[in-house]
């Protein structure tokens, strides 16, 4: 009996200590986190959990300040805060990436999933690793990815039943390459534009329409000022959590630690509610008064086919390995 009650004196000791020297590892600290989406979009209902997990983690000691709706600037601009240390943290399109690491281009390809469980396999897969291991040298890390969802064309002229619809609309897009040469394909006009002008734009009739997800197009009251809403489901959306190097760089192995941990189980309840909130969002945007349609089958096979040209074009300026594991990747997770 003395021997158990020293052995566990000592276990408690160790315990004590372990914990006092985890509480040191962890300072006094201020996240302030951006996104483009306005609060209560289910992006925003993903940083407020991640700043829930990490506030319960670090004992108060790390704070989580949400900045919604661009208040911090367009992605690209907070982008270039994250690496230069001015701002800790940025969820955004993997377009604000692909400008630094070119192979997240891929990530935008139209019509590569069927479902929202083969994009989750492919970004936590090899290929999302291997994508993410490209930004530390560029200032930035990838902690997760949260969800946005497929992305749906709504406009104020007419349904699109077919690619041959989309000829002639001014669309705004996401400035992106692969975005622009996918709407070029169908003879779009493909209209480049920060969200935050988006708003503004299709109210003043400078584009006839946009695509986004049905939560974005909701949260967004985009309905206000847009009739037509169609079930393209041209890109699936994924949105990295991004973290600046110059400040992951200051914190303790804890506190990484401690991060990576809390965006990986923000992540895994962000993807849940937002695909909850999707499924919700589109009931409601025809309750505001959107007309919606499904694209039959035979007319989204002959899209995904128009747009293989698209593939091939940008495949061809992408390192070689990269392009070959998403190959692999992609073969693998449409078995699922």
């Amino acid at each position: 009996m003395r021997r158990s009650f020293v052995l566990g004196l000592s276990a408690l000791a160790l315990a004590i200590t372990s914990f006092g020297v985890q509480a040191q590892d962890i300072q006094e600290r201020t996240i302030k986190f951006g996104h483009l989406n306005n609060a209560g979009h289910p992006t925003s209902l993903g940083v407020r959990k991640f700043a829930e997990i990490v506030a319960a983690k670090s004992g108060g000691k790390i704070k989580v300040q949400e900045f919604a709706a661009s208040q911090l600037g367009n992605e690209l601009q907070q982008q270039s805060a994250l690496q230069g240390g001015v701002q800790e943290m940025l969820v955004a399109s993997t377009t604000s990436l692909n400008g630094i690491v070119k192979e997240f281009g891929l990530l935008d390809f139209p019509f590569l999933f069927a479902n929202a469980k083969q994009a989750d396999a492919l970004v936590d897969g090899p290929l999302g690793k291997a994508l993410a291991a490209k930004l530390p040298e560029k200032g930035l890390l990838v902690l997760g990815f949260f969800d946005l969802g497929f992305r749906n064309v709504t406009n104020s002229k007419r349904p699109i039943m077919k690619g041959s619809d989309l000829e002639g609309l001014k669309l705004r897009v996401i400035p992106n390459p692969v975005f622009l040469e996918t709407f070029k394909t169908f003879k779009a006009n493909p209209v480049p534009l920060a969200f935050a002008e988006l708003y503004g734009a299709l109210e003043s009739k400078a584009v006839d329409g946009q695509e986004n997800p049905f939560a974005v197009i909701e949260s967004s009251k985009l309905y206000e000022v847009q009739k037509y809403v169609s079930g393209t489901n041209h890109v699936y959306a994924t949105n990295p959590i991004q973290i600046s190097k110059r400040f992951w760089d200051r914190l303790s192995p804890v506190e990484q630690k401690l991060l990576q941990d809390a965006a990986t189980e923000a992540q895994n309840w962000q993807r849940t509610v937002s695909r909850e909130v999707s499924s919700k969002a589109l009931g409601e945007l025809k309750a505001k008064g959107m007309i919606y349609n499904d694209i039959p089958p035979a007319e989204l096979d002959r899209m995904r086919a128009d747009v293989r040209p698209v593939y091939d074009k940008f495949s061809a300026a992408y390192d070689p390995a990269t392009v070959a594991l998403f190959k692999a990747e992609l073969e693998r997770v449409s078995k699922l």
